[in-house]
């Protein structure tokens, strides 16, 4: 497995790529976003760990340059933990986000994680159906009803399949997290903001839910039809 790691600060790119050589990887670096396009075009990496503070080109372009035509999966880095970069990060494509600073461990940890959901998202093609939604979770592709498709990101084609799965019970907040980030990624923040990007692309009303539901203090429901009300 070959990862490119983009960092500006040379000594912390040195201690990345020593924690991802340490850990199997063939490393590759970028000490500026034009650099980081130029490595991927021309190396392929199987994975990207990208800063997001960087000099001629920042990583939030870096990441919607890459994502728009490539499914690699992509870890950003950030001392910012400020809710709406984290938010920001995920919506462009990021499959995760880790901020600084943390351990060499929990980065392994959650590079694994990534790299076995892009695998296994590859290995089984499938089209799931329930009730007026029709996901292609290869192309991330969904369709409601008898309307346009829309393009999802892999995050939230996870997300709506393990509740499509399980479509009239109620999924745990724990469960979803681990299907969708692993057991060594993502938190209840992170799920909760998944969430809202995955309703504003099904809902008729966003202030009114009547597809993916709030259970509280348990989890979500995903409801396949209309809800039928009397008259």
């Amino acid at each position: 497995m070959k990862a490119l790691v983009v960092d500006d600060d040379l000594a912390l790119s040195d201690v990345l790529s020593f924690t991802m050589r340490r850990a199997g990887f063939q490393v590759i670096t970028a000490h500026d976003g034009k650099e980081a396009l130029d490595l991927w075009q021309s190396e392929s990496p199987d994975l990207i760990i990208l800063d997001l503070n960087l000099p001629k080109l920042d990583g939030f372009s870096v990441c919607k340059w890459i994502r728009t035509r490539s499914d690699v999966p992509i870890i950003i880095l950030s001392v910012r933990s400020d809710e709406e970069d984290v938010v920001d990060g995920l919506k462009l494509g990021a499959d995760d986000y880790l901020v600084k600073p943390f351990s060499p461990r929990e980065l392994v940890a959650r590079a694994d994680a990534v790299l076995r959901r892009a695998s296994a998202s590859q290995e089984i093609p499938e089209t799931l159906i329930a009730g007026d939604f029709l996901l292609d979770s290869t192309k991330n592709e969904l369709r409601v009803g008898n309307g346009t498709i829309t393009q999802i990101t892999r995050l939230e084609s996870r997300l709506l399949e393990v509740l499509m799965r399980n479509a009239g019970h109620v999924v745990s907040t724990f469960t979803l997290i681990d299907y969708v980030w692993g057991p060594s990624g993502g938190d209840r923040k992170m799920l909760k903001q998944l969430i809202y990007r995955l309703r504003r692309k099904i809902e008729p009303d966003m202030d009114r839910p009547i597809y993916i539901q709030t259970v509280s203090n348990l989890g979500y429901i995903f409801l396949q039809k209309l809800p039928v009300t009397g008259k």
